[in-house]
């Protein structure tokens, strides 16, 4: 008996479009969004888990054919349910209850009034538990890491323990008239306890940030203090302490800008600064290969850079002082004063464990750098101890102020009290996080920024690594620039602000996810990324600094000196020896995750899987991307049909590098449900077979949901491994399983095959133009040739010239491009209208004129020419342009495609207004 399954949203159809341009708007805000509460590695956009989990619990109207029988009814519900989507993806609604009940409503509706938990069990930074709740769903997230587990209870475990209670810093509570409803109170204790210890701090180690006297007499805050790291010359008739530098700009702001220039003075060197841009030095003296000295102008190989570094003999030289003005930045060389102010001892009780001796997106250890420590200057971490040891004291502040509010003493929130000592517990985590947020700009890695927009402290995870930097800045915690711990603390308390309160608390849990226990929860994921990033190793940055202020709050998460490391699911080669035996680990620790998955997911839906994919990585057999393979990989052969592949992007689809690299798609959502116990086995002519017989319709709606052209091979994947996973075992010609390599080059044929179909839908003179295309783009290609493929196609060269299509001039013909359309045209007043003129001018009124002059073209043509078809020569032209590395050209037909939506609404509009022709039209007269 076959196995009847109700499908849900995300296995059919999205409105891809919106959910990406939300994922990627959502990068360029900040304040109050969750990811400013502690920095971690490749987190999910809000937006995109948010979708993806409301279409993973919300049915298809295809699932009911009794309310929706036919393809029109499931047409127009499914556009029903992608505007509730695509209002709910949008950040200023996500405190929109309005907007969070119908999307509540139709997920309660879809599950019979009882929603699955959902559970994420690799849950990092914690946005697809975050987006659980929002939605008013049961969310758990498991960890093996202290410190994602540490963001993921300050994310949804704590915040609502803590729900419309006042603040309890004396007095402020009197600060709002209104009631502290949400997460309100809450974050006025962090912000206004972070302020505590900001001053307080300032009064034990301000002495060592002292001002900078300006020209005029007059004294500036500093902002940062810019070193460079030195060794000594190796020519023995020069021997100077030789700065490494990458560069000496300081500010690059037109008509301000600013330069460290270098000079030596008897034996030492010394720097001054200039704003004369004719003085500027050219480059640093760092290059890939080494350093040149200033002095004597030999060369430093970076082996002996290295070498010296090993040996404890790389220093550091104050060259510059960065100071704050009145809308600007004051340059200053650096004094005897500032130098001595930073020459403070180590003090006691610093993270002093040991770096990896090799770990992916380490470098430093390279250059003698093999501590946490040795990551901070000696000023640097006397700061750093001074706010750690006051995390511990404002938390005793809070327990203390809490009862003088009549709140009980109660419990620690570990030993999950809810009175004094547990909202103690909780403000000294955020606070905590909230030097976690100054670690990552007030450490010896961090790099001063000249550029106009961002002129300032830069901060050391702008990557996914710990990386060398030779001129480095060291910032001050007490100035209003970046890094501030006055902003600290306030960022930390904006997000939390902002944090959406669903209907049910979470649950947070430090646990191997090969070992997990799904318990009837329902998995939506986003596992490690193979071998991309090293989170045990680059969290430890954060850990050790965690530890030393959490070890009296919750001693039991942080009991370890570092964080876990032997069961990270991570492919490290370092780690594990080699490369085979890092993906064998990753391979058997994925299977053995999803197999306990599979096991435990509830019947009924599918779980989600997000990946970051990395689009081109080679290896011996060619092209292709490992950890991608792998995961699909390891899902099909734990039992798992692949029902769904949405590419996400979180960049901005509308520049042309991105089309140009490939780099759209930065990650995969999948959708998968277990294989049903019936599956039979196939070979390959089966296996192709099937793809053809399915793929075309597959493909034809993916279409009519308007997914962008450069998302549409990677869609396309969905349906095609939904067929090939679907099989219990696919033989190939020798009898061994196919490997999913092969699949996907199958799928990929047939998708090829189904796009060159799709050509039989077009006119003539559109198929001469789509191949002449093909061959020479928008340049000339010889009479002769165009003649004999015109004839292939039933048409004329001369046809065409007067249809409008080519021009034939001296013995060569020339596609007429976009840009050398006439805006006057009126396809009423041609006799020849063609599917691929229509495309043109759409593009060039698109282009030119915007949304509502193509609309109103559209109008125009729509009686002339099916305006499927012009959609499909969209789609047909970029994957043409895409083969051939046309990335100007693929991105004007991606844009058609992705606005075709807009530019159909707006034509709807344009036609309802319009008088009504006919027998209702009754002239003048009348």
């Amino acid at each position: 008996m076959t196995e009847v399954r109700k499908r849900k949203l995300i296995e059919v159809a999205l409105p891809l479009e919106v959910i990406n341009r939300e994922s990627a708007r959502e990068k360029a805000i900040r304040h109050g969004h969750p990811s400013t509460l502690h920095l971690w590695w490749s987190r999910k956009p809000l937006a995109a888990a948010r979708a993806m989990l409301f279409a993973q619990l919300v049915d298809d109207p295809s699932a009911h054919t009794d309310r929706f029988p036919d393809e029109e009814a499931q047409a127009a519900e499914r556009k029903r349910l992608f505007d509730i989507i695509e209002e709910l993806v949008v950040w200023e609604n996500t405190k929109d209850e309005k907007v969070l009940q119908k999307a509540r409503a139709e997920i309660w509706k879809s599950c019979d009034g009882n929603p699955p938990p959902i559970l994420d069990p690799f849950a990092g930074g914690g946005s697809i538990p975050l987006e659980a709740q929002r939605l008013g769903l049961e969310a758990h997230a498991s960890d093996l890491n202290p410190v994602a587990v540490l963001i993921n209870k300050a994310l949804i475990e704590i915040p609502p323990k803590w729900a419309g209670r006042p603040p309890v810093f004396p007095g402020a509570a009197d600060s709002q008239i209104h009631s502290w409803s949400g997460t309100t109170g809450l974050a006025e204790d962090i912000r206004r306890y972070g302020q505590w210890m900001r001053d307080e701090a300032e009064k034990r180690i301000g002495h060592l940030y002292p001002k900078v006297k300006l020209s005029d007499g007059t004294k500036a805050t500093v902002i940062a203090w810019i070193w460079a790291r030195t060794v000594r010359c190796p020519n023995p008739a020069c021997g100077i302490e030789m700065p490494l530098v990458n560069k000496w700009s300081l500010g690059k702001k037109k008509g301000k800008e600013a330069y460290i220039v270098p000079a030596v003075e008897d034996g030492q060197v010394v720097f001054d600064i200039s704003t004369d841009i004719t003085k500027a030095p050219t480059k640093g003296t760092l290059s890939r290969t080494g350093a040149v000295c200033i002095g004597c102008g030999d060369g430093a190989p970076l082996t002996y850079v290295r070498a010296e570094g090993k040996a404890g003999r790389i220093g550091a030289k104050m060259m510059a002082i960065a100071a704050e003005g009145n809308r600007r930045r004051f340059y200053l060389p650096s004094n005897d004063e500032h130098v001595a102010a930073a020459d403070v001892p180590v003090p006691v009780d610093v993270p002093d464990t040991e770096l990896p001796e090799q770990a992916l997106g380490f470098r430093v250890q390279a250059y003698g750098m093999t501590r946490h420590a040795e990551l901070f200057t000696n000023r640097q971490l006397m700061a750093l101890a001074t706010f750690s040891d006051l995390v511990q004291e404002a938390r005793e502040r809070v327990v203390a102020d809490a009862v003088a509010m009549r709140m009980p003493v109660g419990e620690s929130l570990e030993s999950g009290g809810s009175a004094a000592h547990a909202y103690a517990d909780s403000i000294a985590i955020y606070l905590a996080a909230a030097l976690s947020r100054a670690l990552d700009y007030h450490n010896a890695l961090c790099t001063w920024r000249s550029d106009p927009k961002n002129e300032g402290v830069g901060h050391l995870f702008a990557r996914q690594a710990i990386a060398m930097v030779w001129d480095y800045c060291e910032g001050n915690p007490f100035s209003s620039s970046s890094g501030n711990m006055g902003d600290a603390s306030t960022w930390v308390a904006n997000a939390v602000a902002r944090l959406g309160q669903g209907s049910k608390g979470g649950r947070v849990d430090q646990q191997d996810a090969g070992r997990i226990d799904p318990r009837g929860a329902l998995v939506s994921t986003d596992p490690p990324y193979y071998d991309n990033i090293g989170y045990s190793g680059l969290s430890d940055f954060f850990y050790v600094w965690l530890r030393r202020s959490l070890r009296n709050v919750t001693p039991k998460l942080v009991d370890t000196m570092l964080t876990p490391k032997a069961d990270e699911l991570v492919a490290d080669a370092f780690r594990h020896g080699d490369a085979d035996r890092a993906e064998r680990f990753f391979q058997d620790g994925f299977e053995r995750v999803f197999a306990r998955v599979r096991a435990g997911t509830p019947e009924g839906y599918p779980i989600t899987v997000f990946y970051a994919f990395k689009q081109s990585e080679s290896d011996d057999h060619g092209e292709a991307s490992t950890g991608w393979e792998t995961l699909l990989e390891g899902m099909i052969r734990t039992g798992w049909s692949v029902t769904g592949t949405w590419p996400i992007r979180t960049e901005l689809g509308n520049r042309t590098r991105n089309i140009d690299s490939n780099a759209l798609a930065s990650s995969i959502v999948l959708a998968c449900r277990p294989r049903a116990a019936t599956a039979v086995t196939t070979d390959r002519r089966g296996l192709i077979t099937a793809l053809r017989g399915q793929l075309p319709e597959a493909l034809r709606k993916l279409q009519q949901g308007s997914i962008a052209p450069v998302d549409l091979a990677q869609a396309a994947i969905g349906p095609g491994m939904g067929i090939f996973s679907s099989y219990a075992h696919v033989a190939e010609p020798d009898g061994s399983q196919m490997r999913v390599r092969t699949a996907l080059t199958l799928i990929n044929q047939v998708l090829a095959e189904v796009l060159t179909e799709q050509e039989g839908d077009l006119d003539a003179d559109s198929r001469f133009a789509l191949k002449w295309f093909e061959q020479h783009g928008w340049t000339e290609g010889l009479y002769g040739s165009a003649e004999t493929l015109a004839k292939a196609m039933n048409t004329s060269v001369a046809g065409m010239e007067r249809a409008g299509v080519l021009r034939a001039r001296a013995g060569k013909v020339k596609l007429i491009t976009p840009e050398d359309l006439s805006d006057s045209y009126d396809p009423a007043g041609d006799e020849r209208v063609t599917v691929w003129e229509i495309v043109a001018h759409l593009v060039r009124r698109l282009e030119s004129r915007g949304v509502d002059a193509a609309a109103q073209f559209m109008v125009e043509a729509q009686a002339y020419v099916d305006m499927d078809a012009v959609k499909e020569l969209g789609y047909l032209l970029y994957s043409i342009c895409d083969k051939q590395g046309w990335a100007p050209q693929a991105l004007r037909f991606n844009n058609l495609v992705t606005s075709w939506s807009d530019v159909d609404r707006a034509a709807r509009t344009v036609s309802a207004a319009r008088p009504v022709q006919g027998a209702f039209d009754f002239g003048a007269d009348e």
